[in-house]
């Protein structure tokens, strides 16, 4: 059997593809449990200075394994909810909280848990044949994985609740004009590439400084003037501590191109 994740380093770059194609990468217990083990290794991973996460095949994700979920709850045991806390939550939150940039590379179908999976990402690539679908309440659901803080930041608040409680289709253009997609392509087949290309553009950036940009924009959204204040004097001490910032200075008086290390 294939690996249910793909991981794939490249110059600072790593690739996390979803790989169930067949199942349109929805997500069974050990794709859940290879993403979260996988997030929460990156991290601390000083080698990777930004993530792209891809899905295998005609589509992004079309979120939680139902054909899995079925079996549970048939069974009668347990909580079949649980997954929530277990594995969709510990994903969102290392998704989020990623010290580096972030990109999704979101062809075809994201639906449900996939659809908040992409939203979490710091920048979203789509083609022609790009849907999000926040699908949860065509299942009796409320969102999850994170929808409930990461689309109203995108859409605003009306957008957010229609978007969840009707519970349809949002096809590339529109998706696109919502705010939802930070790029559209022409191709589907450009897709991946171009946020390859893009986080390797990201990579090669001030990525200390990213991570504290993350950090302060997490606490501007939802505290006060003084809170986000206080959060950005902490960013500046942090980036401002950095050799990247000292060498971009100093290449910027000197009238050279700053060469980043994120450190």
């Amino acid at each position: 059997m294939s690996e249910p994740l793909l991981v794939n380093r490249t110059d600072g770059v790593t690739t996390l593809t979803l790989n169930r194609p067949d199942s349109m990468n929805s997500l069974d217990t050990a794709l859940k449990e290879a993403l979260r083990d996988t997030l929460a290794e990156l991290e601390s991973d000083r080698a990777t200075r930004a993530v792209v996460l891809a899905g295998a095949g005609r589509a992004f994700c079309v979120g939680q394994d139902l054909r899995e979920h079925v079996g549970t709850l048939e069974s009668g045991t347990g909580d079949p909810l649980a997954t929530v806390r277990t594995h969709y939550n510990p994903i969102a939150h290392s998704l989020a909280n990623l010290p580096k940039p972030v990109v999704a590379a979101v062809r075809g179908t994201a639906a449900g848990a996939g659809a908040s999976l992409a939203l979490l990402a710091d920048f979203r690539i789509g083609g022609p044949s790009t849907t999000f679908l926040m699908a949860f309440a065509n299942v009796g659901l409320a969102g999850d994985t994170g929808a409930s803080w990461s689309l109203p930041r995108l859409v605003g608040h009306a957008k957010a609740v229609e978007l969840l409680m009707l519970a349809e289709p949002v096809p590339a253009a529109e998706a696109d004009r919502l705010g939802l997609l930070t790029r559209l392509l022409a191709s589907d087949d450009e897709v991946l590439p171009a946020a390859q290309e893009f986080a390797a553009r990201l990579a090669a950036g001030p990525t200390v400084a990213y991570g504290a940009i993350k950090r302060q924009l997490s606490v501007g959204d939802a505290g006060t003037l003084s809170e986000a204040l206080a959060a950005e004097a902490q960013a500046q001490a942090i980036a401002g501590a950095t050799a990247d910032h000292r060498n971009a200075t100093l290449a910027f008086v000197a009238k050279r191109r700053p060469v980043f290390e994120g450190r």
